[in-house]
């Protein structure tokens, strides 16, 4: 069953306000759970993981989880943990990404890797994953075990194969797409899913939610990935064109890179190769990804796998948390316009 976008009231922006208070109550009993388990005798744990936990993150993942169950009507606890195993996840794969970036900005914040270093930053990481599984354990679901388990292995994946990909122009807008159903979409489809399993519904309404969270996933980091040309630090809690000074073959690059006479391709193979990294550089590219269209393209992608997002809800019933979250996926196209 198809489901187009809509909401009753357009003359707002789309927000993620529906979705956090659908889940408030149970948003407070998982922050519970992430402050007791990210306790720990050694005072640079708390103190470096609660710099980026308490960061001002949208906690999108964790909210997935509850609005999942919400909509499955499931009226127990074991999400609660789940949720914060999401969240634990998500934060040691930040961690880890700013120090193999090299980022200076998180969220608008210092990263943890600029003020502690390096080593502290992975090793945290490391210890939050730790705590994710033992929260997925806690919960005793082998189902569950192996659906968070999987995501967090095929994140580690897509990080690699993005990496391998750095600094070549010539990536396929397919393998693209496989990064970044990778490293982002899968923790999305993974933090739906758990949600069914829990409530015991049928691996329909479990492959339904994957669906939702996979695709709302791709539609966000391509949305990411857009702004990083069209936008600010201010926006985007991060440096304007970090991604270009990274050299990564992100979507918008491919299609510039693929529009571009010879001139336009010389230049990007450059810039990628880390050889035209100045701001000059960067307003340059900039005006080369307008000019071919490749951000309008780009957010027209989002816009499709949004719209599939939406779509995977169709099987469900109406109501609040079916509404949540189908204006979670507006907001995620909405935040590059």
């Amino acid at each position: 069953m198809s489901a187009t976008i809509h909401r009753l009231d357009k003359s707002t922006a789309p927000s993620l306000d529906p979705m956090v208070r659908l889940v408030a109550g149970d948003m407070n009993l998982v922050n519970a759970v992430i402050l007791a388990r990210m306790e720990s005798q050694i005072p640079l744990i708390p103190e470096l993981a609660g710099h980026l936990i308490a960061g001002g993150g949208k906690r999108m993942r964790p909210m997935l989880t509850l609005a999942s169950a919400r909509l499955l009507g499931y009226t127990g606890t074991r999400h609660h943990r789940l949720a914060a195993s999401v969240e634990f996840i998500h934060t040691a794969t930040l961690l880890h990404d700013d120090v193999v970036d090299g980022s200076d900005l998180r969220r608008g914040k210092r990263t943890a890797n600029l003020i502690w270093g390096n080593p502290a930053s992975v090793l945290v990481g490391d210890f939050l994953f730790s705590r994710s599984f033992e929260l997925m354990v806690e919960d005793g679901s082998l189902k569950v075990l192996k659906i968070l388990s999987n995501a967090s292995a095929v994140i580690a994946e897509g990080e690699v194969h993005q990496l391998t990909a750095a600094r070549r122009v010539e990536t396929t807008e397919e393998r693209y797409l496989d990064i970044i159903g990778a490293k982002t979409a899968a923790l999305f489809a993974a933090a739906c899913r758990i949600s069914a399993v829990v409530a015991e519904r049928p691996e329909a309404e479990e492959l339904a939610l994957d669906a939702y969270g996979r695709n709302l996933g791709i539609a966000f980091q391509l949305v990411d990935d857009a702004i990083d040309y069209v936008s600010d630090a201010g926006t985007m809690g991060k440096d304007a064109g970090d991604d270009f000074r990274e050299g990564k073959a992100t979507l918008p690059v491919i299609l510039a890179y693929a529009r571009g006479n010879p001139e336009d391709r010389a230049f990007w193979k450059a810039a990628m190769e880390g050889h035209r990294a100045r701001d000059e550089d960067f307003t340059h590219a900039v005006s080369l990804i307008r000019s071919t269209r490749a951000i309008d393209d780009t957010l027209a992608r989002a816009r499709h796998y949004g719209q599939r997002a939406i779509d995977a809800l169709g099987g469900f019933a109406n109501g609040q948390a079916k509404d949540a979250m189908v204006e979670a996926v507006e907001f995620a196209i909405a935040r590059a316009y």
